[in-house]
């Protein structure tokens, strides 16, 4: 195989239940052909019922650990998602701004960049170019943040000084912010949305701390449909699909964000990565609705789960 292969970057919480933080964004980034690098931020302990504590990477090693993936990987896009304290957002705030000797050209000599768009051979893609937003050299890969303040089970996992950290230093950074209405909610120290053009009015509020947009997730709404609202610059564009009634819906939040930023890399703007990523996350979602994994709230299923190989398939077929 000649070119190079589509990568992405979490930046999150391990989950030891696998549904949701860096378990959830590997495999989005796997189910949509992308080549997934990780950086865990904290080691949560939690099964479908609940979380039952949580241990904070140091920030030290949660930096070291991006500026290895960046180092050595053509990352095209971060996804960050749990940052558990202050230290932590700071480390990372850090380390997208340090220029890397990729950026610095100092990495491994790959020979010019090709444009795969067409390509027969489904792992090489036609990138997304680097962010457009001026960070350190102006090469940093494109930012997508979901800002975890809790669990599925309303378990907490954010410490103090995190939204202080957040807005301060990682909100300019980030290409596209993801809140749901009680995240939205805390980061401006504001009731919780009760309707779309409460969460128009905060996701502009949300756009004037830095980022470049604000997907504003509108799940938390009474009614029949799920939607969720792109704030930019440019105007505010409308996504809404019909709610999907399953007792499955851990990692919904990692996995759309996720999903954005694995569509972007394989050069969709934004809009139409926004689009594709919600439409994923239905099908996983419709998926995982039948599927019974633990006694509490389960997991959505970014892919079907196959039982055996197929090579024990076909010998048990044979039988």
């Amino acid at each position: 195989m000649t070119g190079q292969t589509p990568i992405a970057l979490t930046v999150a919480g391990s989950d030891s239940g696998g549904g949701a933080g860096i378990q959830a964004d590997l495999k989005t980034f796997a189910a949509l052909g992308v080549y997934g690098a990780s950086a865990i931020t904290a080691l949560t302990v939690q099964n479908t019922l609940g979380v039952r504590s949580v241990h904070a990477v140091p920030a030290e090693v949660v930096r070291a650990q991006i500026e290895a993936a960046l180092d050595d990987f053509d990352v095209r896009a971060v996804k960050v998602g749990m940052l558990a304290n202050g230290a932590i957002v700071a480390a990372v705030a850090k380390a997208l701004t340090s220029p890397s000797p990729r950026q610095r050209g100092e990495g491994r000599d790959e020979g010019p960049r090709r444009s795969w768009e067409g390509s027969a051979q489904p792992l090489i893609r036609r990138f997304a170019p680097p962010s457009p937003r001026v960070r350190g050299d102006g090469t940093a890969p494109f930012l997508v943040f979901d800002p975890v303040l809790a669990a599925s089970s309303g378990d907490a996992l954010a410490g103090a000084g995190f939204v202080d950290a957040v807005r301060a230093k990682l909100l300019p950074l980030v290409d596209c912010l993801t809140p749901n209405l009680p995240e939205a909610a805390a980061l401006l120290g504001e009731a919780e949305a009760g309707s779309e053009d409460a969460m128009i009015r905060q996701g502009r509020a949300l756009l004037a701390l830095g980022p470049g947009a604000v997907l504003m997730k509108g799940g938390h709404l009474p009614g029949d449909e799920a939607v969720d609202l792109l704030v930019t610059a440019a105007g505010v564009e409308r996504f809404a699909a019909a709610k999907i009634a399953s007792p499955n819906t851990h990692g919904t939040g990692c996995t759309l964000s996720s999903a954005i930023a694995a569509h972007v890399v394989d050069g969709l703007p934004l809009a139409a990565a926004v689009a594709a990523a919600k439409a994923f996350v239905g099908a996983a979602i419709a998926r995982g609705a039948q599927v019974r994994l633990g006694a509490g709230v389960g997991p959505l299923l970014q892919s079907p789960l196959v039982s055996a190989s197929p090579a024990v398939r076909s010998s048990a077929d044979d039988a």
